[in-house]
């Protein structure tokens, strides 16, 4: 692995944070930040602050382990607890990124579809960025150096857009100063979504992949980490940015109801009129395409290293496998688009494999880590140990409210509106037939 000499400017001392920052900040976190903000004002803020502190932690604990191995991460996963073990993890981030690539898709067409009514021009629009996203993802030898320049557009584009609607909004200072108070009385299960949109273990996970894919060795660690605490700060400040908007926008202390980024785009519209629209979709529209790629990128390297099929740009099954998760999320999300396909079902699968895939993801990460055998002198102090056990705690939580409350209520909800459906077809199935009775 080359190393990067320290002399070079800063820039070449950042890029997979910000890689990672792209990916965390998507459709779904938009929605969901948003959505706290409009029903809880600024008050939550400072469970942005912990979640990205764990985030922190998780990333430097990627970065630290991919300059300082002299192997992948699937590698050492085969080498010290065997292959099955690679082979799981593989194929757990693999079928999440797949089920969550659709949500890209949507934020895409969310963004359009505040500006165009015809699906037919938005299905050929998403057709043709996945189409762009493959051109890049084959047309490019050098993939890393092309991608940390895309995604620092996107986050410059995302950083400005963001802003300038906040600042419009002028939101009260001193109310925001105080939502990063905890306030854990005021604290309700469904927040845990909001941690668990910025603690994401498999983006953490990535952080070995990208730091090799840089080119750092051992003598770039401080790089790493510096890199990895810079793009955890991003989100941090990308997600205040969200909530602070629809705090100051959104919030009357009534219950709002925002299911997409379009909901957002539309109800900030009647603040600040269509260039706010406007403003913001360019955001949605710059989270949503760069996940894009980086989300898949992440199920297909990570399940190619996993299966022992490589790990590296360089070589075709990464690109592959990443080839074919950009495509299961397009299929799937113009299925929905056009045919109203229903991904209730995939999204509870997807959540179900999440419930496994986090926690163990974070496990493996932290415990590769903790062996001084495959870090040396780099391997975790008690005080970092300590810290990643609380996060791992954490995951365990949210894993276990997936589980027991979110993947319930999701289905109950899902078979009742299906039986509803079904109802209303029988019935309407009923009064057809009468009429044809009546009139013969």
């Amino acid at each position: 692995m080359n190393s990067t000499p320290s002399s070079n400017p800063w820039y070449y001392r950042i890029g997979p944070g910000l890689i990672t920052a792209c990916v965390v900040i998507g459709p779904g976190s938009i929605t969901t930040s948003s959505s706290v903000g409009a029903n809880n004002g600024y008050s939550m803020l400072w469970i942005v602050v912990v979640s990205v502190a764990f985030m922190m932690l998780y990333m430097t604990l990627g970065a630290k382990l991919g300059v300082v191995a002299d192997r992948s991460a699937g590698d050492l996963i085969r080498q010290h607890a065997g292959s099955w073990l690679a082979i799981l993890v593989g194929c757990c981030v693999f079928f999440i990124s797949a089920a969550y690539q659709s949500g890209n898709n949507f934020g895409v067409a969310s963004a359009f579809e505040a500006f165009s009514d015809s699906q037919e021009v938005i299905v050929g629009l998403i057709v043709a960025f996945n189409a762009i996203a493959l051109m890049f993802l084959f047309a490019f030898k050098d993939l890393y150096k092309m991608l940390e320049r895309l995604m620092m557009a996107f986050v410059g584009l995302m950083l400005i857009c963001f802003a300038i609607n906040l600042v419009r909004l002028e939101p009260d200072l001193g109310e925001m100063a105080a939502g990063f108070v905890p306030s854990v009385g005021m604290i309700e299960l469904d927040l845990l979504g909001l941690l668990g949109t910025t603690f994401v273990t498999t983006a953490a996970f990535y952080q070995v992949y990208l730091v090799r894919q840089k080119g750092w060795g051992e003598s770039e660690l401080q790089n790493g980490l510096m890199d990895a605490r810079i793009g955890s700060v991003i989100m941090g400040v990308l997600t205040i940015m969200l909530m602070s908007t629809a705090a100051a926008g959104l919030y009357t202390g009534e219950p709002v109801v925002l299911k997409s980024p379009v909901d957002i785009a539309r109800a900030l519209e009647a603040t600040f009129g269509t260039n706010g629209k406007v403003i913001f979709c360019f955001g949605v529209f710059s989270a949503a395409y760069s996940s894009f790629l980086v989300n898949s990128m992440i199920g297909g390297f990570i399940l190619s290293d996993g299966l022992g099929l490589g790990a590296s740009p360089d070589q075709k099954w990464p690109r592959l496998f990443t080839a074919a998760g950009l495509l299961t999320g397009m299929t799937f999300g113009i299925a929905a688009i056009l045919f109203g396909f229903d991904l209730t079902p995939s999204l509870i699968m997807a959540q179900a494999v999440t419930v496994i895939g986090a926690p163990l993801i974070a496990a493996i990460l932290f415990w590769l880590t903790s062996r001084k055998d495959i870090m040396g002198k780099h391997v975790n102090s008690p005080a970092t140990n300590l810290g990643a056990a609380l996060g791992l705690i954490l995951l365990l939580g949210i894993a276990g409210y997936t589980a027991f409350v979110k993947i319930p209520d999701k289905y109950r909800n899902y078979v009742a509106s299906t039986s509803e459906a079904a109802e209303e077809a029988s019935a309407a199935n009923a009064e057809a037939e009468a009429i044809d009775e009546d009139d013969e």
